[in-house]
């Protein structure tokens, strides 16, 4: 039995899980929940290998659904709506399919139930192996390795939140070593038997991780899904148009 995934609750109502992506934390999500937790009850959970949770080896889908699982036991919620993040979308899937007796709605943002076959993340990770070997004290230091490995600043930024004072040396919160071994677990992806489920999937216009092409995939998992598309969004469409995404979620919350 591992221990219980890292969580923070907040509000009143019926519950809202918020799962986040790939080098994320509970943080991620955090607009969504404030708004959210004004008018429903708001459970944030940081995934394995993640912000302030436990460190494994391993890394699957199926683990990580259950890790949330045993979260929501643990604190008896049921009728849950699941919002999930990138991988923390494909968490969200996985969880239905294991648990689809708690699942009132499912809301995915910006990601398919499908394996991808390019790896997006090479610049990222070879940042962090960067951060990880050289053991910077000050965040300007960290950042500046980070550039000669990743072009965006906003990555780079995004990435500074998980950084923490280990002695001396900045480290990060997340389990490096097992999200690049488990790197082709975290692009893959195991089809759940069809549930119906009611989902909506909310896809970035300028992104290409929810694409046409992935429909048939679609609609061989789930017999009740609905997509929405934001405009002049890329893949961190609740960073870019947080109200706009709270829109979507809020038209479709009970």
């Amino acid at each position: 039995m591992s221990a219980l995934l890292n969580y923070k609750l907040e509000g009143q109502g019926q519950t809202i899980i918020l799962l986040h992506g790939l080098f994320g934390s509970l943080d991620n999500l955090g607009l969504l929940a404030r708004d959210l937790k004004k008018d429903y009850q708001v459970l944030s959970i940081d995934l394995r290998n993640h912000g302030q949770s436990f460190h494994s080896p391993s890394h699957s889908y199926a683990e990580m659904a259950q890790d949330v699982l045993e979260v929501i036991k643990h604190l008896n919620l049921q009728d849950i709506t699941v919002i999930g993040h990138s991988m923390g979308g494909k968490v969200a899937i996985k969880l239905i399919d294991i648990a689809p007796q708690l699942a009132k709605q499912l809301i995915v943002l910006d990601m398919s139930p499908v394996k991808y076959t390019e790896r997006k993340h090479d610049n990222v990770i070879s940042g962090l192996q960067a951060v990880e070997l050289k053991r910077p004290t000050r965040r300007s230091d960290a950042l500046s390795m980070m550039s000669e490995h990743i072009e965006m600043e906003g990555v780079r930024q995004f990435l500074s939140k998980s950084l923490f004072k280990d002695n001396d040396a900045l480290a990060w919160r997340f389990n490096v070593a097992s999200l690049v071994d488990n790197y082709e677990n975290i692009i893959g992806w195991e089809p759940i038997s069809k549930t119906d489920v009611p989902t909506v999937f909310v896809k970035g216009a300028l992104s290409d991780y929810l694409l046409p092409s992935h429909q048939a995939d679609i609609q061989a998992q789930f017999s009740n899904a609905k997509a929405h598309i934001i405009a002049n969004t890329g893949h961190w469409l609740h960073a870019e148009k947080p109200q706009e995404v709270i829109r979507v979620i809020r038209k479709f919350l009970p």
